[in-house]
């Protein structure tokens, strides 16, 4: 049984797919096996794919299914899996040659999640900036995302995490099919659900920022759509909290997590929706998340109550 499952959903990233197989086959640890499930590409991913299995077929696995996303691509992965951990790779993105190596002394523990760091480049490789965030030994899951949601200013994607399969099978854990923004619809919920969690120092995952990036899709009615999509997340995160007994630290600090990021989707949506999306956030009485602990809090609670744009210029 390999160590790390890695899988890498890829549709149509042809341009980019070399760098990120050669970052993963690269690896000083070998200790691995290599997902790639192509999404029903209609470029060229496929032939440079198969040129890969042919020459590692004692490393890749591959398989073609017909469209349906990345998080059905992922899911997908995860059940052809057999390693103690799983390693979600977008394959416009790339990482560190020797990340596992650096991060294998975690996995001898049995840790349930492992976090580490990435840098945001360029096409070209060049940094863009690096993010930091808090280091630290082994944590239950409450208290873990306790600390990175204070902390930390980027806890939701998944490629940031090494999960233990098991931990994630026994869970049930899915990435929801068909929406918009499904790292952020899971992975807080699943560290809040880990009996084990670390945040190493590792700067292993590198993120590109490429100019087919889905977050750079601007058409109105798709960027609509992600905010609608993370209002049903929402809802679902608040149904799945509700039905488990976390500790009310953890449910309030989850809870104006997921808030501040619905208020914030505010700015990036086109006028014509800001109505309509205003009405969605009241209707869920989100101002009930925000907790007061001065008076300043007060004053910020009472002018969202009152108008959610006023609230966005003076948060």
């Amino acid at each position: 049984m390999p160590k790390i499952s890695v899988i890498v959903p890829v549709y149509n990233t042809g341009k980019y797919l070399k760098k990120c197989l050669n970052s993963i086959i690269n690896q000083k640890m070998n200790d691995f096996e290599l997902i790639i499930v192509n999404d029903g590409s209609t470029d060229n991913s496929e032939e440079i794919i198969k040129k890969y299995e042919d020459k590692y077929p004692q490393l890749i696995k591959y398989y073609y299914k017909q469209n349906g996303g990345l998080s059905d691509a992922r899911n997908f992965g995860v059940e052809k899996a057999v390693g103690s951990y799983l390693c979600f790779i977008d394959s416009d993105d790339y990482i560190s040659v020797d990340l596992f190596e650096k991060i294998n002394g975690y996995t001898e523990n049995n840790i349930d999640l492992i976090k580490y760091k990435c840098r945001f480049v360029e096409n070209d490789g060049k940094e863009i900036r690096k993010i930091d965030g808090p280091v630290f030994n082994e944590k239950d899951g409450q208290e873990a995302f306790n600390e990175l949601y204070s902390k930390d200013i980027l806890i939701e994607p998944a490629w940031l995490y090494l999960y233990r399969r098991e931990f994630f099978l026994q869970n049930k854990f899915k990435f929801p099919k068909d929406k918009y923004h499904e790292d952020w619809a899971i992975v807080p919920y699943i560290i809040i659900n880990a009996k084990s969690v670390v945040s190493t120092e590792i700067y292993g995952y590198y993120y590109v920022q490429s100019s087919n990036s889905i977050t750079r899709n601007n058409k109105p009615e798709k960027i609509f759509k992600r905010a609608l999509d993370m209002l049903e997340h929402y809802d679902n995160l608040l149904k799945n909290i509700s039905d488990k007994e976390f500790d009310k630290i953890t449910s309030d600090n989850l809870k104006i997590f997921m808030t501040n990021c619905l208020i914030l989707k505010l700015e990036e949506l086109p006028k014509q929706y800001h109505k309509q999306y205003i009405k969605e956030l009241k209707k869920r009485k989100i101002v009930k998340n925000i907790k007061i602990k001065n008076i300043k809090q007060l004053i910020k609670k009472i002018i969202l109550m009152i108008n959610v744009k006023l609230y966005l210029k003076i948060r």
